[in-house]
């Protein structure tokens, strides 16, 4: 599967925790692909979330290619036990995506518990990351 992601500016960024379960979970699944990409279907919102080595992304899907927002510069390194939440930054590239933080982190975990109950992960995977085109 290859999907190619856009991104509009960034409109702000924020820090934020993600509680251990979920970064455990979600790297323990990542770590089961070949391909180096999770793909994580957020059915109860109708997004896709893409988690790589670098960042978790999300695509509403309405807007199909066009992130809504990027968790990035995950700082597993910076907690004292497996159990203490994971530090991050919060991008948002629409209006409304920070109103949809809480909710993305709330459907998170049970995506990916949905996804590991599945237990397959192959084929070839590979996301193709450009910036938005600069309108001037």
């Amino acid at each position: 599967m290859e999907i190619t992601c856009y991104r509009n500016p960034e409109i702000a960024r924020e820090p934020r925790s993600l509680p251990a379960a979920t970064y455990n979970l979600a790297h323990t699944l990542l770590s089961r692909t070949s391909s180096g990409c999770l793909f994580i279907p957020i059915r109860a919102m109708q997004y896709l979330a893409i988690l790589d080595a670098e960042e978790l992304v999300f695509l509403d899907g309405e807007r199909k290619c066009w992130i809504d927002i990027a968790w990035r510069n995950f700082r597993p390194q910076q907690r004292n036990s497996l159990d203490d939440p994971v530090a991050y930054e919060a991008v948002y590239y629409q209006p409304s995506a920070a109103g949809l933080r809480a909710r993305l982190q709330a459907e998170l975990p049970r995506a990916l518990n949905e996804l590991a109950a599945k237990g397959r992960f192959d084929g070839v995977a590979r996301v193709i990351k450009f910036a938005a085109p600069q309108h001037g």
